[in-house]
């Protein structure tokens, strides 16, 4: 289960694109996550992914 507020969300979906997952979609694919209900929700708090870093920046 993912955290639902948006800034524990980002907390975990960096710790996990950091340290398991090369990918966005690897992640994404993995969890069974709706991409881009992820990067929308990241978004509303002006966090967008960066792919040359794999992180929310």
């Amino acid at each position: 289960m993912i955290p639902k507020d948006p800034v524990m969300l980002l907390s975990f979906v960096n710790l996990k694109l950091r340290d398991y997952y090369g990918s966005l979609e690897a992640l994404c694919e993995d969890l069974d996550i709706d991409g881009k209900e992820l990067v929308d929700k990241l978004s509303s708090i002006d966090y967008h992914y960066d792919k040359e870093k794999n992180q929310f920046v």
